[in-house]
């Protein structure tokens, strides 16, 4: 599979909220960086994020692969996400993966966005599905 294989098979998953499909796509090690969950394990992070999701629509604008290396990719995306509440945020953001040696896996990804525009959206979503 080729790095842009990987890219749409990972935007395929957050798609279908495809936990299993996500998995597969990361090394066991595998960390995941977020601006509103924190540093997390990709297997824990995907869980975490299916749960606080009830749809997602992704539209590929760019994927850039690293050629010094040849070990990272940033995956420029526009994201409209439903939360569990139903209310549905949009923004743009560049996903950063580090891959593994043999390039088929994911060891770690950085997401990249501005969260202002829907961090109080994202936590009153969180409270209430805590609550219910």
């Amino acid at each position: 599979m080729t790095p842009e294989d990987l890219c749409h098979r990972y935007l395929d998953c957050l798609n279908t909220g495809d936990l299993e499909g996500v998995r597969v796509l990361f090394t066991p090690d595998a960390e995941i960086v977020s601006p509103l969950y924190g540093v997390r394990p990709a297997h824990d992070f995907y869980a975490e994020l299916f749960a606080d999701t009830t749809r997602s629509r992704t539209t590929l604008l760019n994927i850039f692969d690293s050629s010094a290396e040849g070990r990272s990719l940033a995956l420029h995306f526009r994201y409209v996400w439903t939360l569990a509440s139903g209310k549905v945020v949009e923004f743009e953001c560049v996903d950063v993966f580090e891959l593994a040696e043999d390039r088929q896996r994911f060891t770690r990804m950085t997401i990249i966005y501005d969260t202002a525009p829907l961090r109080s959206d994202f936590e009153a979503s969180r409270k209430g599905g805590q609550a219910g």
